[in-house]
Protein backbone atom coordinates (compact mmCIF):
# COMPACT_ATOMS: atom_id res chain seq x y z
CA UNK A 1 0.00 0.00 0.00
CA UNK A 2 2.87 2.42 0.75
CA UNK A 3 5.08 1.60 -2.23
CA UNK A 4 2.24 2.06 -4.74
CA UNK A 5 4.16 0.59 -7.68
CA UNK A 6 5.86 3.86 -8.71
CA UNK A 7 9.44 5.06 -8.79
CA UNK A 8 10.73 8.22 -7.13
CA UNK A 9 9.55 10.30 -10.10
CA UNK A 10 5.99 9.01 -10.10
CA UNK A 11 6.32 6.67 -13.08
CA UNK A 12 5.19 3.03 -13.13
CA UNK A 13 7.77 0.48 -12.13
CA UNK A 14 7.56 -2.62 -14.25
CA UNK A 15 5.94 -5.36 -12.20
CA UNK A 16 7.17 -8.92 -12.26
CA UNK A 17 10.46 -10.51 -13.29
CA UNK A 18 11.76 -13.96 -14.13
CA UNK A 19 13.51 -13.92 -10.78
CA UNK A 20 10.15 -13.83 -9.00
CA UNK A 21 8.73 -16.91 -10.72
CA UNK A 22 7.92 -19.42 -7.92
CA UNK A 23 9.92 -22.62 -7.98
CA UNK A 24 6.87 -24.73 -8.77
CA UNK A 25 6.38 -22.80 -12.03
CA UNK A 26 9.96 -22.64 -13.31
CA UNK A 27 9.61 -25.79 -15.41
CA UNK A 28 6.48 -24.64 -17.22
CA UNK A 29 8.03 -21.22 -17.86
CA UNK A 30 11.13 -22.87 -19.33
CA UNK A 31 8.93 -25.09 -21.48
CA UNK A 32 6.90 -22.09 -22.62
CA UNK A 33 10.08 -20.33 -23.73
CA UNK A 34 11.40 -23.34 -25.65
CA UNK A 35 8.09 -24.36 -27.23
CA UNK A 36 7.20 -20.81 -28.25
CA UNK A 37 10.51 -20.37 -30.04
CA UNK A 38 10.09 -23.70 -31.80
CA UNK A 39 6.44 -23.08 -32.74
CA UNK A 40 6.83 -19.59 -34.21
CA UNK A 41 10.45 -19.40 -35.30
CA UNK A 42 11.18 -16.26 -37.31
CA UNK A 43 7.55 -15.16 -37.12
CA UNK A 44 8.10 -14.23 -33.47
CA UNK A 45 9.48 -10.85 -32.51
CA UNK A 46 9.26 -11.26 -28.72
CA UNK A 47 7.41 -13.10 -25.97
CA UNK A 48 6.36 -11.97 -22.49
CA UNK A 49 4.89 -13.37 -19.29
CA UNK A 50 2.28 -11.49 -17.32
CA UNK A 51 -0.03 -12.17 -14.40
CA UNK A 52 0.59 -13.93 -11.11
CA UNK A 53 3.44 -16.18 -12.28
CA UNK A 54 6.04 -13.42 -12.93
CA UNK A 55 4.70 -11.45 -9.96
CA UNK A 56 5.53 -14.39 -7.71
CA UNK A 57 1.98 -14.81 -6.36
CA UNK A 58 0.83 -17.81 -8.41
CA UNK A 59 -0.78 -20.76 -6.60
CA UNK A 60 0.12 -24.27 -7.84
CA UNK A 61 -2.88 -25.97 -9.39
CA UNK A 62 -4.98 -22.80 -9.11
CA UNK A 63 -3.26 -20.12 -11.20
CA UNK A 64 -3.09 -19.89 -14.96
CA UNK A 65 -0.07 -19.06 -17.12
CA UNK A 66 -0.44 -15.94 -19.26
CA UNK A 67 1.68 -15.19 -22.32
CA UNK A 68 1.81 -12.28 -24.75
CA UNK A 69 3.40 -13.14 -28.10
CA UNK A 70 4.33 -10.29 -30.44
CA UNK A 71 4.79 -11.28 -34.08
CA UNK A 72 6.50 -9.43 -36.91
CA UNK A 73 3.26 -9.53 -38.88
CA UNK A 74 -0.43 -9.27 -38.06
CA UNK A 75 -1.59 -12.61 -36.59
CA UNK A 76 -3.36 -14.90 -39.06
CA UNK A 77 -5.44 -18.04 -38.62
CA UNK A 78 -2.34 -20.23 -38.72
CA UNK A 79 -0.77 -18.19 -35.91
CA UNK A 80 -3.93 -18.51 -33.82
CA UNK A 81 -4.09 -22.26 -34.42
CA UNK A 82 -0.45 -22.54 -33.34
CA UNK A 83 -1.22 -20.62 -30.16
CA UNK A 84 -4.14 -22.93 -29.37
CA UNK A 85 -1.98 -26.05 -29.77
CA UNK A 86 0.82 -24.47 -27.73
CA UNK A 87 -1.51 -23.47 -24.90
CA UNK A 88 -3.24 -26.84 -24.78
CA UNK A 89 0.06 -28.72 -24.68
CA UNK A 90 1.45 -26.65 -21.82
CA UNK A 91 -1.77 -26.97 -19.87
CA UNK A 92 -1.88 -30.75 -20.31
CA UNK A 93 1.80 -31.34 -19.53
CA UNK A 94 2.06 -29.16 -16.41
CA UNK A 95 -0.55 -29.68 -13.66
CA UNK A 96 0.95 -26.74 -11.78
CA UNK A 97 -1.07 -24.40 -14.02
CA UNK A 98 -4.83 -24.24 -14.30
CA UNK A 99 -5.09 -23.15 -17.92
CA UNK A 100 -2.77 -21.30 -20.31
CA UNK A 101 -3.78 -18.09 -22.03
CA UNK A 102 -1.92 -16.71 -25.04
CA UNK A 103 -2.46 -13.23 -26.47
CA UNK A 104 -1.23 -12.61 -30.02
CA UNK A 105 -0.29 -9.15 -31.27
CA UNK A 106 1.98 -7.68 -33.89
CA UNK A 107 4.87 -5.26 -33.46
CA UNK A 108 3.24 -2.44 -35.43
CA UNK A 109 0.10 -2.54 -33.28
CA UNK A 110 2.03 -2.58 -30.00
CA UNK A 111 4.03 0.49 -30.99
CA UNK A 112 1.16 2.37 -32.64
CA UNK A 113 -0.04 5.73 -31.38
CA UNK A 114 -3.58 4.34 -31.00
CA UNK A 115 -2.37 1.68 -28.55
CA UNK A 116 0.15 3.86 -26.71
CA UNK A 117 -1.91 4.01 -23.51
CA UNK A 118 -3.47 0.56 -23.66
CA UNK A 119 -1.54 -2.27 -25.29
CA UNK A 120 1.73 -0.33 -25.19
CA UNK A 121 1.30 0.45 -21.49
CA UNK A 122 0.35 -3.17 -20.81
CA UNK A 123 3.55 -4.49 -22.39
CA UNK A 124 5.83 -1.85 -20.89
CA UNK A 125 4.49 -2.02 -17.34
CA UNK A 126 2.76 -5.36 -16.76
CA UNK A 127 4.68 -7.80 -18.96
CA UNK A 128 7.97 -9.58 -18.20
CA UNK A 129 10.29 -10.26 -21.17
CA UNK A 130 10.74 -13.95 -21.93
CA UNK A 131 12.11 -14.07 -25.48
CA UNK A 132 13.44 -11.58 -28.02
CA UNK A 133 14.08 -7.84 -27.93
CA UNK A 134 11.98 -5.96 -25.39
CA UNK A 135 9.63 -3.50 -27.10
CA UNK A 136 9.31 -1.51 -23.87
CA UNK A 137 12.52 0.24 -24.91
CA UNK A 138 10.52 1.99 -27.66
CA UNK A 139 7.63 3.06 -25.44
CA UNK A 140 7.30 6.05 -23.08
CA UNK A 141 7.11 5.97 -19.31
CA UNK A 142 3.65 6.05 -17.77
CA UNK A 143 1.90 7.72 -14.86
CA UNK A 144 -1.38 6.65 -13.16
CA UNK A 145 -3.47 9.45 -14.69
CA UNK A 146 -6.96 9.84 -16.12
CA UNK A 147 -5.79 9.34 -19.71
CA UNK A 148 -4.42 5.92 -18.80
CA UNK A 149 -7.61 5.08 -16.92
CA UNK A 150 -9.73 6.00 -19.93
CA UNK A 151 -7.68 4.09 -22.49
CA UNK A 152 -7.26 0.91 -20.46
CA UNK A 153 -10.73 0.28 -19.04
CA UNK A 154 -12.98 2.96 -20.50
CA UNK A 155 -14.89 0.46 -22.63
CA UNK A 156 -16.95 -1.31 -19.97
CA UNK A 157 -20.22 0.15 -21.28
CA UNK A 158 -19.43 -1.32 -24.69
CA UNK A 159 -18.70 -4.75 -23.19
CA UNK A 160 -21.87 -5.08 -21.11
CA UNK A 161 -24.29 -6.07 -23.93
CA UNK A 162 -21.98 -8.92 -24.94
CA UNK A 163 -21.59 -9.98 -21.32
CA UNK A 164 -25.38 -10.12 -20.90
CA UNK A 165 -25.65 -12.36 -23.95
CA UNK A 166 -22.97 -14.70 -22.64
CA UNK A 167 -24.65 -14.89 -19.23
CA UNK A 168 -28.03 -15.72 -20.82
CA UNK A 169 -26.48 -18.41 -23.00
CA UNK A 170 -24.42 -20.08 -20.24
CA UNK A 171 -25.94 -23.41 -19.22
CA UNK A 172 -23.40 -25.53 -17.33
CA UNK A 173 -21.52 -25.10 -14.04
CA UNK A 174 -18.26 -25.00 -16.00
CA UNK A 175 -19.53 -22.14 -18.16
CA UNK A 176 -20.77 -20.23 -15.11
CA UNK A 177 -17.44 -20.63 -13.36
CA UNK A 178 -15.46 -19.54 -16.41
CA UNK A 179 -17.64 -16.46 -16.84
CA UNK A 180 -17.52 -15.57 -13.16
CA UNK A 181 -13.73 -15.56 -13.33
CA UNK A 182 -13.54 -13.42 -16.47
CA UNK A 183 -16.20 -10.89 -15.48
CA UNK A 184 -15.13 -10.50 -11.87
CA UNK A 185 -11.50 -9.88 -12.83
CA UNK A 186 -12.45 -7.19 -15.31
CA UNK A 187 -14.88 -5.51 -12.93
CA UNK A 188 -12.35 -5.33 -10.10
CA UNK A 189 -9.63 -4.01 -12.38
CA UNK A 190 -12.02 -1.40 -13.78
CA UNK A 191 -13.10 -0.42 -10.26
CA UNK A 192 -9.47 0.08 -9.34
CA UNK A 193 -8.52 2.15 -12.39
CA UNK A 194 -11.58 4.30 -11.73
CA UNK A 195 -9.85 5.53 -8.55
CA UNK A 196 -6.23 4.97 -9.65
CA UNK A 197 -5.49 8.65 -10.46
CA UNK A 198 -6.84 9.79 -7.10
CA UNK A 199 -4.97 7.10 -5.20
CA UNK A 200 -1.84 7.82 -7.19
CA UNK A 201 -0.34 4.38 -7.74
CA UNK A 202 -0.68 0.90 -9.21
CA UNK A 203 -1.38 -2.63 -8.01
CA UNK A 204 -2.37 -5.79 -9.84
CA UNK A 205 -3.44 -7.53 -6.63
CA UNK A 206 -7.21 -7.91 -6.88
CA UNK A 207 -7.82 -7.92 -3.14
CA UNK A 208 -5.78 -4.77 -2.70
CA UNK A 209 -7.50 -3.23 -5.72
CA UNK A 210 -10.90 -3.80 -4.12
CA UNK A 211 -9.69 -2.38 -0.82
CA UNK A 212 -8.40 0.79 -2.49
CA UNK A 213 -11.62 1.23 -4.46
CA UNK A 214 -13.61 0.91 -1.26
CA UNK A 215 -11.77 3.88 0.24
CA UNK A 216 -13.44 6.12 -2.34
CA UNK A 217 -16.76 4.32 -2.86
CA UNK A 218 -17.70 2.72 0.47
CA UNK A 219 -21.28 2.17 -0.71
CA UNK A 220 -19.98 -0.29 -3.35
CA UNK A 221 -17.01 -1.64 -1.41
CA UNK A 222 -18.64 -4.92 -0.40
CA UNK A 223 -19.69 -5.74 -3.97
CA UNK A 224 -16.21 -5.19 -5.39
CA UNK A 225 -14.58 -7.09 -2.52
CA UNK A 226 -16.92 -10.01 -3.23
CA UNK A 227 -16.01 -9.85 -6.93
CA UNK A 228 -12.31 -9.99 -6.02
CA UNK A 229 -12.98 -13.16 -4.02
CA UNK A 230 -14.82 -14.72 -6.99
CA UNK A 231 -11.93 -13.84 -9.28
CA UNK A 232 -9.69 -16.05 -7.15
CA UNK A 233 -12.28 -18.77 -6.53
CA UNK A 234 -14.84 -18.80 -9.38
CA UNK A 235 -18.43 -19.80 -8.63
CA UNK A 236 -21.14 -21.58 -10.63
CA UNK A 237 -23.88 -19.20 -9.48
CA UNK A 238 -25.93 -17.47 -12.21
CA UNK A 239 -27.24 -14.98 -9.66
CA UNK A 240 -23.71 -13.65 -9.17
CA UNK A 241 -23.33 -13.14 -12.91
CA UNK A 242 -26.70 -11.40 -13.18
CA UNK A 243 -25.62 -9.05 -10.41
CA UNK A 244 -22.52 -8.17 -12.41
CA UNK A 245 -24.35 -7.33 -15.65
CA UNK A 246 -27.51 -5.82 -14.17
CA UNK A 247 -26.21 -3.82 -11.21
CA UNK A 248 -22.48 -3.48 -10.52
CA UNK A 249 -21.41 -3.37 -14.16
CA UNK A 250 -23.85 -0.66 -15.33
CA UNK A 251 -23.15 1.51 -12.28
CA UNK A 252 -19.41 1.18 -12.76
CA UNK A 253 -19.65 1.96 -16.49
CA UNK A 254 -21.67 5.12 -15.84
CA UNK A 255 -19.34 6.33 -13.10
CA UNK A 256 -16.29 5.58 -15.22
CA UNK A 257 -17.64 7.51 -18.20
CA UNK A 258 -18.54 10.47 -16.00
CA UNK A 259 -15.07 10.64 -14.46
CA UNK A 260 -12.72 9.59 -17.25
CA UNK A 261 -14.71 9.45 -20.50
CA UNK A 262 -14.83 6.51 -22.91
CA UNK A 263 -12.01 4.65 -24.57
CA UNK A 264 -10.98 5.98 -27.96
CA UNK A 265 -12.60 3.78 -30.65
CA UNK A 266 -10.22 1.48 -32.49
CA UNK A 267 -10.42 1.02 -36.24
CA UNK A 268 -11.85 -2.38 -37.15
Amino acid sequence: MEHRGLDAYGYFEREGSLGRVPGEFKAVVAAARTRTAEAYGRRLHSAYLYGSVPRGTARPGRSDLDLLLVLHHEPCDEDRDTAEVLARGLDEDFPEVDGVGILLQDKVAVLSEAERFDLGWFLACLCTPLLGADLAEHLPRYRPDSLLARETNGDLAELLPRWRTRVREAATPEEYRALSRILSRRLVRTAFTLVMPRWGGWTSDLGESAEIFGMYYPQRAAQVAAAAAVALDPVADPAVLRGYVEDLGPWLADEYTARHGTKTPRRG
